[in-house]
């Protein structure tokens, strides 16, 4: 609900704002945002009661820009009554050479999705990362979950400020042969961060354009947010081919909200390829008995709902290493190589 200025109260809805805005034309070629994909960002500031916009036109800084603007002004602030607008217009196709953007049919994308924290989706998004490498695949890892990246602490890096190589492109770290780059790498003194959409848009941009991956890179996941706020509306923009997996745990309350996720991802015209369960037994030292801690069947009913098989359960275990990376003689290692192979499979059916 917006309410406007002049004390009346006026509905207006995020879809039904997009939807106003996406059948807005591209003053330089006639077609609506919709039609190319111009509308990058969108978001409503209840609290300065404004809506922040990033949007992508055929041609910048000319008249024609200039007229979008006014007209784009009088929608947000005369027709629909917001009291301020944050516009930002950057080139519809900014991809530049030597980006892994341009490489898009030959890497593959692989998002990793969760309703909510806690379920332990970086942990698999780094072991899934390692496990692929060890098959001999060329692996990126890109630690879009902004507000609390912790695949630097998974893969035990080093948090430091990254070096740029001569073409002032920012050099990932790498371990166990996987590229990473993360927010961590760019945050001062593990300062939390207080960003809005706009914010988080330029840095994922930073992440895809500005980063020397490898030429040779094949998968790249990404370790996705909890939920299903700006990051996965601005990778959407950034990939729509991106593929996405889903985290559970079996306990009712993550699994309904992870089903949730998926649907997001969905509604964003993402494939979800499947359903990970973690957490799902402990087995018991003294009788190897599985114990359902967490109860039982959490990843199998996402999967159901959201229609995808179930890739794999994991079970609740320390590494060897005393870290957070399994290696191949332990049970979830041998289990993630099993989800690893399924990943490569589904590629190639």
């Amino acid at each position: 609900m917006h309410k406007n200025g002049r004390n009346d109260v006026f509905m207006v809805t995020l879809e039904e704002l997009r939807a106003k805005l996406e059948a807005l034309k591209d003053p330089n070629n006639k077609k609506t945002l919709k039609e190319t994909g111009g509308l990058k960002h969108v978001g409503i500031d209840e609290d300065e009661d404004k809506v922040v916009l990033v949007i992508a036109l055929e041609e910048t800084k000319n008249p024609q820009e200039k007229t979008f603007r006014i007209q784009l002004a009088k929608l947000i602030k005369v027709e629909l009554g917001f009291k301020g607008l944050k516009l930002d217009i950057e080139p519809l196709n900014p991809k530049e050479k030597g980006t892994i953007l341009e490489n898009d049919k030959k890497v593959r994308y692989i998002a990793i999705a969760s309703g909510k924290g806690g379920v332990g989706k970086s942990t698999i998004t780094a072991n899934l990362a390692v496990t692929l490498s060890r098959l001999g695949h060329k692996v990126g890892l890109i630690d879009a979950d902004i507000y609390g990246p912790s695949i630097p602490s998974v893969l035990d890096i080093p948090v430091e400020y990254p070096k740029a190589n001569e073409d002032k492109k920012v050099i990932p770290a790498e371990k166990h042969n996987v590229q990473v780059i993360s927010t961590a790498f760019f945050i001062e003194n593990n300062k939390p961060l207080m960003w809005r959409g706009p914010m988080l848009r330029k840095m994922l941009e930073h992440f895809f354009m500005d980063v020397a991956w490898d030429e040779e890179v094949e998968y790249m996941l990404i370790d996705l947010p909890p939920g299903t706020g700006d990051v996965a509306l601005d990778i959407q923009s950034f990939i729509p081919q991106c593929e996405v997996v889903v985290v559970t745990t079996p306990h009712p309350t993550a699994s309904h909200i992870a089903v949730k996720a998926g649907l997001g991802a969905k509604q964003l015209k993402h494939d979800i390829i499947g359903v990970i369960e973690n957490m799902a037994y402990f087995k018991n030292p003294v009788n190897d008995a599985e114990e359902y801690i967490f109860g039982k069947g959490g990843g199998e009913s996402v999967a159901k709902e959201l229609d995808v098989p179930l890739l794999g359960e994991l079970q609740i275990a320390q590494p060897e290493n005393g870290h957070s990376i399994y290696s191949m003689n332990e049970e979830n290692g041998l289990e993630f190589l099993g989800i690893a192979k399924k990943l490569i499979n589904n590629d190639q059916e």
